[in-house]
């Protein structure tokens, strides 16, 4: 579970700190570290440490919340914008505002804008790490196959079997993970069962269906469903029956 938002609010009415104050109390994930009612003080408070979002007012005494914004170090809080006018958006989101906020603020509005700030704190998603050997784990150990080894994969009873040119083998992966390690060029998700290297594919055999039955170069058979015989046919430049389109 992530720690809760660690919240300042800025603005230099007295009624509209504690009515933000109140709203997030409601709300879970969050925590109110301060409040202040100028633009200095939110510069002198986060440079103390200890913030992640700040609720900022616009218009305030001195200089105002978009000069604040503007000063904030890089890498620091996120901010909301709060106010009563609607006229300064644009700049604001130049300067880097997560997102903007009508007076009088909601508490539906107020979460949504708290679940943005939260988004820009989650890492990146990362790539799924492409190897020349995939590594496949088995009771035997760790199996390292080369991707174009590989002639189909197959779902049944919740398990995933790999064949390749070496032996077939069992893993924990499933037919999406497989996938998404393997190289997008020539592997096809052909059934929700089934993932089949083109490569490796000797004849593409109608079915009655609609779809194909492959074979690959071991003698293995595998279902290509109806839909995903449009794709194939459409990448092999055939038309419905296995015959060339004109001129091919």
């Amino acid at each position: 579970m992530s720690p809760p938002l660690r919240i300042l609010i800025a603005d230099d009415e007295l009624v509209a700190r504690k009515r933000l104050a109140r709203l997030l109390a409601a709300l879970p994930g969050t925590t109110v570290c301060g409040e202040v009612c100028d633009a200095q003080a939110v510069l002198d408070t986060v440079r103390a440490g200890g913030v992640d979002v700040v609720l900022l007012d616009i218009h305030m005494p001195g200089l105002s919340g978009l000069d604040a914004l503007a000063l904030l170090p890089e890498g620091g809080p996120q901010v909301i914008l709060i106010t009563a006018h609607p006229g300064h958006a644009v700049e604001a989101f130049e300067h880097g505002a997560v997102d903007y906020v009508l007076k009088p603020v909601e508490a539906s509005r107020l979460q949504k804008a708290l679940d943005r700030a939260r988004a820009r704190f989650a890492p990146p998603p990362q790539e799924p790490v492409r190897l020349d050997r995939l590594p496949i784990p088995t009771r035997q150990g760790i199996v390292l196959v080369a991707p174009e080894s590989i002639s189909h994969a197959t779902l049944e009873d919740e398990l995933v079997t790999i064949f390749t040119l070496q032996g077939d083998y069992l893993t924990d992966f499933s037919l999406q993970e497989l996938a998404d390690r393997l190289p997008t060029e020539g592997f096809y998700r052909v059934h929700r069962r089934a993932l089949l290297n083109l490569a490796q594919v000797t004849r593409l055999e109608p079915l009655e269906t609609g779809g194909y039955l492959a074979r690959t170069a071991r003698g293995h058979t595998v279902e290509v469903s109806r839909q995903s015989a449009r794709e194939l046919r459409r990448r092999l430049g055939l038309r419905r029956g296995g015959e060339e389109e004109p001129g091919g």
